[in-house]
């Protein structure tokens, strides 16, 4: 079943911008990462591919600062998407982002998508809390990355968040952060890993990022369960009443095994491709599996994952450590041999 009101179907890459100076890595330093992923954003948007994504972390050899790597990317290029999967927001000073994302966005002619939450298990113990953001008393690092969250969005969609200095202004009004970009809060997504925080996003507004794993088990397979997910959340958007049309990507692992590097970097995976189940952080988890094997094959298991069919847009992580050539292989392996079978087609200036 198609997304309601969608247009056409979305892909787009998500790397985590890892770097490790290991043998077999292209990718040694963080310049390695971070030029490579600009130049892979432009050979994407050349390939006709919708959206360009980064991962963030912290205290981790992967990409942490994405408005820099943004920018750089909206700069080289002139109709791809550029964003985050996701933002982890107890980390962000709420107001000092909003600038950041603003002036991002102005850059890319507002193009800019950013997926935000409360983040995912990190290396760090305590790690926001030496960015100087400590939860509240009875308040928990979810409300934390929400609280932030909340003056974010507030403060792009120009609410005043500061009063001014009469002696500089000549009234004793009220300040909003400058720059402005028009559209941007309509284009902020909140990264859910449960049904119930999906119903959140809706009530709240943003639009929804769904991962390769949900921090909830119900026994059925996980392509079932997010499309569940994602009804549930376009249920809630309707009942609270938005203007808007949402949008909804989820994230999957594609491999289409073409060549005999492709075979050899990832042939064996192609008899694993099955849901996993674990404990994330105490909470029993379900993993979606990954998409690996000949391309007619993976094609016809990828159309028939109930919720790519339900999402808008799919986001498509890569290798990043094999390096540029490889990952523009394979995505266009990916847009020749796969995409089409969801209903994707090349997007064009």
């Amino acid at each position: 079943m198609a997304p309601p009101h969608a247009d056409k179907k979305r892909i787009g890459f998500l790397s985590f911008g890892h770097w490790q100076p290991i043998p077999g890595s292209q990718t040694h330093t963080p310049s390695d990462a971070l030029l490579q992923t600009i130049d892979l954003a432009v050979a994407a948007e050349e390939l006709g591919i919708d959206g360009a994504y980064i991962r963030v972390h912290h205290f981790a050899r992967q990409l942490a600062s994405p408005f820099p790597l943004l920018a750089a990317i909206a700069a080289r290029t002139t109709r791809i998407e550029m964003g985050t999967a996701v933002i982890d927001m107890r980390y962000e000073n709420p107001l000092y982002m909003a600038e950041e994302a603003a002036a991002t966005d102005l850059i890319s002619g507002g193009r800019l998508q950013l997926g935000v939450s409360r983040g995912s298990p990190e290396p760090a113990m305590r790690g926001s809390e030496s960015f100087g953001y400590v939860p509240e008393e009875g308040q928990s690092d979810a409300d934390l990355a929400r609280a932030h969250t909340a003056l974010f969005r507030a403060a792009i969609a120009g609410a005043p968040v500061v009063r001014a200095n009469p002696q500089m202004t000549g009234s004793a009004g009220v300040l909003g952060i400058q720059p402005q970009s028009p559209g941007l809060a309509d284009r902020i997504w909140w990264g859910s890993g449960t049904r119930q925080t999906a119903r959140w996003a809706a009530e709240r507004g943003m639009n929804l990022m769904s991962s390769t794993l949900l921090s909830e088990d119900t026994g059925v397979p996980f392509d079932e369960l997010q499309a569940e997910q994602i009804a549930l959340y376009r249920e809630a958007w309707t009942h609270a009443g938005h203007a808007r049309e949402p949008r909804v990507s989820v994230s999957r692992s594609v491999i289409p095994i073409t060549t005999d590097v492709d075979r050899r970097y990832f042939g064996i995976r192609s008899a694993e491709n099955e849901d996993q189940v674990g404990n994330l952080e105490g909470v029993r988890a379900r993993f979606g599996k990954s998409y690996t094997g000949e391309p007619d094959v993976v094609a016809e298991q990828l159309s028939q994952d109930a919720a790519v069919q339900a999402a808008d847009t799919v986001l498509l992580t890569v290798p990043n450590q094999l390096g540029v050539d490889y990952n523009v292989h394979l995505l266009e392996s990916i847009a020749r041999h796969v995409a089409p079978a969801i209903g994707w087609a090349p997007a064009r200036a």
